[in-house]
């Protein structure tokens, strides 16, 4: 796939990017004239104003957070205007326990903003600036409905130092489908794409992905070495679908979350191989721990359910009538099995909220 290279006429870029974007991806989807040229033109303008709406993103987390341990106390992403009232879409990790958040806007002005919500289920996170940001258009949420496999897509990255451009470049979906995260975390549809962004502050946490219409797509969560699926070796970053938002979005403005994220939590970051789920690390102080788990054992069952896949181990562990049920784990000890009973947390209340929710 062609590189895309910075130049200082953002116009003429995009036009190139539009012009690569059209070669890869067949027939544009947009209203404008026949032509080669005028259908490059109306990409451009659609993916001017979707990157326009960019923004960084940079946040401090409080001295007592638990997160600052995996996510540490400095952090910075971007995030995407999808509000006219200046709400902005990011990927939650960046805001957890947030202290002082600041925008970052593409005309190098720094502007102090507050969380609105965070949703562990989805990992999206809601962040809104104290002053407007003049001059920027929302973007509209499209669905990953629209995209197919092999089409080519624009990532576009906000920058978090007023000495540093923002960044777009061109990318291709090359899978959709489950993604388990080892922190206890999983969703039905991710959005995979390569070659990965490689932004100038290289940084991928809450980029925006946009199709040729300008319609926001998803937001970078991960750089992957497996973007591809089917253990096939290809970096590129998983995105989470904004399908996963649009049911939720109304819920999480008005509570800060939304009822799906209250669901057990044990401390555990855990890996799958081999149709094993290991225990690779045990947050301190958390259920887990307490119960007496430890990296390298192995769960086979939850409350006597096997389980051969970090999805399995999750949907068993969630799908309970309460977040403080005790859950019974068959774990692998050495060369011993063990039931371990665990009492889990509600992980929305064992965290600190960010300020402003």
């Amino acid at each position: 796939m062609p590189s895309i290279l910075a130049v200082k006429d953002r116009r003429y870029w995009l036009l190139s990017l539009a012009a690569l974007v059209c070669l890869n991806a067949g027939p544009v989807q947009a209203q404008a004239p026949a032509g080669p040229d005028a259908a490059q033109a109306a990409v451009a303008d659609a993916l001017s104003r979707a990157s326009a709406a960019v923004v960084g993103v940079r946040v401090t987390a409080a001295d007592e957070a638990r997160s600052t341990a995996t996510l540490g106390k400095e952090r910075a992403g971007s995030g995407v205007l999808i509000g006219s009232d200046g709400l902005i879409l990011t990927i939650g990790y960046l805001m957890l326990e947030a202290q002082d958040i600041r925008i970052v806007t593409q005309d190098n002005k720094t502007l102090p903003a507050v969380a609105v919500g965070y949703d562990l289920a989805t990992g999206f996170g809601l962040i809104r600036p104290l002053l407007p940001l003049a001059g920027v258009a929302p973007v509209e949420l499209g669905s990953q409905a629209s995209v197919q496999t092999g089409e080519a897509l624009m990532a576009a990255v906000g920058s978090t130092d007023t000495n540093v451009e923002a960044d777009v470049s061109l990318t291709r979906l090359v899978s959709k489908r489950a993604f388990s995260g080892s922190w206890e975390y999983h969703i039905d549809s991710a959005l995979f794409t390569s070659p990965p962004v490689m932004a100038g502050n290289g940084n991928h946490s809450g980029a925006a992905l946009f199709n040729q219409k300008g319609e926001l797509l998803g937001i970078g969560s991960l750089l992957v070495m497996d973007a591809m699926g089917e253990n096939r070796r290809m970096p590129g970053n998983m995105f989470v679908p904004v399908d996963l938002l649009k049911p939720i979005l109304s819920e999480m403005q008005k509570s800060g979350t939304s009822r799906l994220s209250i669901r057990p939590w044990l401390g555990l970051t855990s890996g799958e191989s081999g149709g094993r789920v290991q225990v690779l690390r045990v947050s301190e102080d958390s259920p887990a721990q307490k119960a007496g788990l430890k990296a390298g054992d192995v769960v086979l069952a939850v409350d006597g359910n096997k389980v051969a896949s970090l999805e399995t181990f999750y949907k068993k562990l969630w799908d309970r009538a309460t977040p403080q049920e005790p859950v019974k784990l068959t774990v692998l000890q050495g060369a011993d099995v063990n039931t371990v009973v665990v009492q889990p947390q509600d992980r929305m209340a064992n965290l600190r909220k960010a300020t402003g929710i």
